[in-house]
């Protein structure tokens, strides 16, 4: 399959301007004709329905939540971030697209990327227009701070609850259309399938999450906003019920998943601190601004963090990185946190932490300065820990947290599946093999506001109007078949619950393919996920029935994705012999320890597509073209 990733010509800075002009238009009077079903609210989402409905299109929504507002974009805690050198330190939407870039250690679309950057400062200006309340400087001016791969401050945020504040402004312009009857909404609804007619994305079959009614709806085109599958990991930062099944069934239907195997391991999070976790909690990598990462020089120090002198402390990051120190991307960092703990010198019960510490930056700006910035932030630490970081240094660790993977789309955002398109971190278009803080909610703001609405209409510009009836043989078959996949699942009588299974699947993707991986491991792996594949069907508890509320039944559900989707990722990164952001391959390190890249075998997009139950995936290949910025070995020294 030759993948088109239509970038257009010409010069970087213009591209996405010809692109608008010359993409096809719908009539004003004609978008009220056309149909399209947004699964997911969250920032994307909610932003790309609002925006879709303004414009006059009809909309139907659908989230598992009981409302958009509980989204997972809320967690997102530092910022936004966003060219607009307020701060007059030497930004512009050329160095955004350069850092982007760099972070991601050259395997993002340089076309992508620059669009990225360039439609980041209208994002601010929209938001602040709907009532965001983004932190200010004594003159009135809008605040930014600094974030991980970045030697500027260009990051927007509302304390340290940004995504909470900016899905609650997409979520009024949202509650705006249903309002209008443009948007309707369907809350605690799941989608089960996609639906195809004629090769084309006409609609999905959903599952009610409270009655268990199996329905199809129809539409023009498909939007899926629904957020990435790091919970394949069963402890990340993601909330439990974030999963992957619509963009894993779209990829079962014929989209190309892309990059599975690139998966982000967030630097500050909250240690694991016994079995019975079932998810991990983020600290915000702006947090690294004041806080500095330190570990004791000698190994099995147990004092406690304010007992060991300046003299025998280790500043490992601001040593080995002089130039960006404690804000080198969180792939370095996450992978430095690991190295000390290794080497027998982590902190904590565990040994498994760090310190990240506040004390200096109390003596030189005073309390009132750190905790106008991080309180709530400090508050949620002490509520989870019991210990207060205004006396104490924080511990933290790295954590699962994004996924860079996901389903492959073209510079209109369209997955392979014509008027099938993914947005937000549901796609794999703009981080490469490590994303920058402060960029996830850059991606799904700039995906919903600012692109959808223009690349959407060059495919329905030449659609006709006539609406699919659900009546079809294909919305018949595609019912059938999530029927019977229910009634496959509560037919199995065995003794291990989905939850139990899931954890099992966790800890094999985390030990093999989590912040290293190398192919002896990777090939155990595989096997070690058949297995627990064919232990799912075999012994799985079930209990209730398809007919109510049934979380088990849910949990299974999205389980039986994990374990094949964990399977493409393992695949994924055994094909990658390199090690690029992400995506570290113990077999292909430099001399101190960092990653090294094969730009002449592996500076592609690997995009898988899926050719049936239990046989091998098909790789295709898309080849990055750089010719804006120089293939270089990164450094942040």
């Amino acid at each position: 399959m030759k993948l088109d990733s239509k970038i257009p010509e010409g010069p970087l800075a213009e591209k996405w301007n010809k692109h608008k002009f010359s993409v096809k238009l719908v009539n004003p009077a004609n978008k009220r004709k056309y149909d399209i079903i947004v699964v997911g609210t969250g920032l994307a989402g909610a932003s790309a329905a609002a925006s879709l409905a303004e414009l006059g299109y009809n909309v139907e929504a659908f989230t598992y939540h009981d409302s958009p507002r509980r989204a997972h974009s809320i967690a997102a805690q530092g910022g936004i971030n966003a060219a607009k050198n307020y701060q007059n330190d030497g930004d512009s939407i050329y160095r955004l697209f350069y850092d982007t870039i760099k972070g991601g250690d050259y395997r993002a679309r340089e076309g992508n990327v620059f669009r990225l950057a360039e439609v980041s400062v209208n994002i601010i200006d929209q938001c602040v227009a709907q009532g965001v309340p983004f932190a200010r400087e004594y003159g009135g001016l809008l605040s930014n701070r600094s974030f991980g791969g970045a030697q500027v401050s260009r990051t927007f945020y509302a304390r340290g609850q940004t995504g909470q504040q900016l899905l609650l402004g997409a979520y009024s312009s949202l509650s705006r259309q249903v309002a209008t009857g443009k948007v309707k909404m369907y809350t605690r609804t799941e989608v089960m399938d996609i639906v195809l007619v004629d090769g084309q994305a006409r609609g999905v079959v959903t599952r009610n999450l409270i009655t268990g009614k199996i329905e199809s709806h129809a539409a023009h085109a498909v939007l899926l906003c629904t957020g990435g599958y790091g919970n394949v990991f069963y402890l990340s930062t993601n909330a439990l019920n974030c999963n992957a099944s619509a963009t894993w069934r779209a990829h079962k239907k014929g989209a190309l998943f892309a990059n599975p195997c690139f998966t982000q391991i967030h630097p500050t999070c909250i240690p694991v601190s016994g079995e019975y976790q079932s998810k991990l909690t983020l600290m915000s990598e702006s947090l690294r601004n004041d806080g500095r990462v330190w570990v004791p020089k000698k190994g099995g120090d147990t004092r406690r963090a304010e007992d060991i002198p300046e003299a025998e402390r280790d500043y490992f990051l601001e040593r080995r990185y002089p130039a960006f120190g404690n804000l080198v991307p969180r792939d370095v960092a996450s992978r430095n946190a690991k190295y000390v703990c290794d080497e027998g010198r982590g902190v904590g019960d565990t040994k498994l932490a760090v310190y990240l510490d506040f004390a200096d930056a109390i003596r030189r700006d005073g309390l009132n300065v750190i905790s106008a910035k991080y309180g709530n932030l400090f508050e949620m630490y002490e509520k989870i820990t019991g210990e207060d970081p205004y006396k104490t240094a924080m511990r933290i660790y790295p954590a699962v947290h994004y996924t860079m993977g996901g389903l492959w789309v073209d510079y209109n955002l369209m997955t392979t599946i014509p008027g099938l398109y993914a947005l937000g971190e549901a796609n794999f278009s703009d981080h490469g093999a490590n994303r920058l803080g402060a960029s996830a909610l850059m991606q799904g703001l700039a995906d919903g506001y600012f692109v959808i609405p223009y690349t959407i209409g060059d495919y329905l510009a030449v659609m006709p109007w006539d609406k699919v009836s659900t009546d079809r043989p294909e919305f018949r078959e595609a019912e059938a078949s999530v029927h019977g996949m229910v009634n496959r699942l509560l037919t199995i009588k065995g003794e291990k619950s989905p939850n139990q299974i899931h954890k099992e699947l966790g800890k094999i993707i985390w030990d093999y393919c989590g912040m290293s991986r190398n192919a002896e491991g990777l090939k155990d792996a595989r096997q070690r996920v058949r297995s627990l594949q064919d232990e799912f069907w075999n012994n799985l508890k079930m209990v209730g029935t398809g007919d109510e509320l049934n979380h088990t039944l849910e949990k299974a559900s999205r389980v039986a994705d994990y374990l094949e989707l964990g399977e493409l990722m393992i695949v994924d990164a055994l094909n990658r012999d390199e090690s690029c952001g992400g995506h570290f391959r113990e077999e292909f390190q430099t001399e101190d320890g960092e990653a090294l890249r094969d730009d002449a075998n592996y500076a592609y997009v690997a995009a898988w597509a899926y050719k049936g139950a239990g046989k091998d995936s098909e790789l295709h290949k898309e080849d990055l073209v750089f010719e804006n910025v120089k293939l270089t070995q990164r450094s942040y020294k």
